[in-house]
């Protein structure tokens, strides 16, 4: 499922940053530079990558000052090589670079998100497996880092607690069971008259039979392994009924060095916390190259 991206939020996240930031005003610019003083900077990449974060990064310099004007020679989602150009910004010199750590702080951290997704996905490509991300997020960004999995051509799991049903090891055992757990989804499901997919966290062949015969759609496979992993999809597979799909999901810690071997047996999704709680900032500058 995608990230619904609410714009509102955006600019929320940002005014936030902004206000960590700059707070009553960044006296170093101020006091360095004069009021009518005119600059041109270039966002450029200090090492290969794959972008995210423009959208951010303009509005931070529109909200600085509207007059400033953002100009991307690159989109998000796009390969970038080093010293190439991503964007330019012109305007007020004291505007540019009160608007400068923040924009790149955006642009960093979101296309190394990014570009680790992209290293995943490339690593499972024609696999028939998807990379998927988790809610494993920065707090008060994960619209931002679930839309720059997107960019590194990955999936988005479930956005939140509001969007899909995940019983997970400590909802099994204060429920007394997978089956009564999803049991009890199930009916107030009914009751509610909302409809979600119901996945259930499994350790273990016996959890993932009796997922399978609760009627769970979809089955995570957490810290298996690869034979384990094997094991279960041939279970599920033939103890589902014929019309019934069931999405199979490892999890679990789950490295660049595995991901092959483990698309290999058979799974169709692979979830990797690491992509938002872990990836590296992308090397990305912003030089003056005009003034007046």
């Amino acid at each position: 499922m995608d990230t619904n991206f609410d714009p509102v939020s955006l600019e929320e996240i940002v005014a936030r940053a902004l206000r960590e930031d700059v707070g009553d005003g960044d006296v170093t610019t101020d006091w360095t530079l004069a009021p009518d003083a005119v600059a041109c900077a270039r966002f450029e990449a200090g090492q290969p990558g794959v972008l995210s974060g423009l959208e951010p990064a303009s509005l931070t310099f529109r909200a600085v000052d509207p007059g400033l004007q953002f100009r991307t020679l690159l989109a998000d989602g796009d390969q970038v090589e080093p010293g190439q150009p991503i964007a330019e910004v012109r305007g007020a010199a004291r505007s540019l670079l009160t608007g400068e750590r923040t924009a790149l702080n955006f642009m960093r951290h979101l296309s190394g998100i990014a570009t680790m997704t992209r290293q995943y996905v490339d690593a499972v490509r024609n696999t028939g497996a998807r990379i998927v991300d988790t809610r494993k997020t920065t707090p008060g960004l994960r619209d931002l880092e679930k839309r720059a999995v997107l960019h590194g051509g990955g999936a988005n799991h479930r956005h939140g607690l509001f969007d899909m049903v995940l019983i997970k090891d400590n909802h099994i055992a204060a429920a007394g069971g997978i089956a009564a757990a999803v049991h009890r989804c199930r009916s107030n499901m009914e009751h509610s008259g909302r409809r979600y997919d119901i996945e259930v966290e499994t350790s273990g062949l016996d959890q993932v039979e009796e997922a399978v015969r609760s009627g769970a759609d979809w089955i995570m496979l957490d810290n298996m392994s690869t034979g384990e992993m094997r094991t279960a999809v041939g279970r599920i597979r033939a103890l589902a009924a014929a019309d019934r799909s069931i999405v199979v999901e490892a999890s679990g810690a789950i490295k660049l060095d595995r991901l092959e071997e483990i698309a290999k047996t058979g799974v169709d999704v692979i979830s990797v916390g690491a992509l938002t709680h872990s990836a590296p900032a992308l090397d990305i500058s912003l030089n003056i190259r005009e003034t007046a």
